[in-house]
């Protein structure tokens, strides 16, 4: 199992913590930001793999905002895959 805690950037969340076993997705955590769904998010992609989650919310947005909180997990998520 491998943990890892993200820093978001441009977003409400401030922090992001992942926990993976392989290429699964075993829990997510986001710290502020919007509490009901960033916990249905959380909810939604467990279990899942890692590409599967990053070809979703990568590029998604938030308002005006060039990046939302599913596009930084998905940013935290390919840090992983590296």
């Amino acid at each position: 199992m491998a943990s890892i805690s993200y820093r978001t950037q441009g977003v409400c969340a401030r922090n992001i913590d992942i926990e993976t076993k392989g290429d699964t997705i075993e829990s997510v955590r986001f710290h502020g930001g919007c509490d009901g769904n960033l916990k249905a998010i959380g909810i939604l992609v467990k279990g899942k793999k890692i590409d599967e989650v990053v070809s979703l919310l990568e590029g998604n947005t938030c308002g005006l905002k060039p990046t939302s909180c599913g596009d930084q997990l998905a940013r935290a998520l390919k840090t992983i895959e590296s």
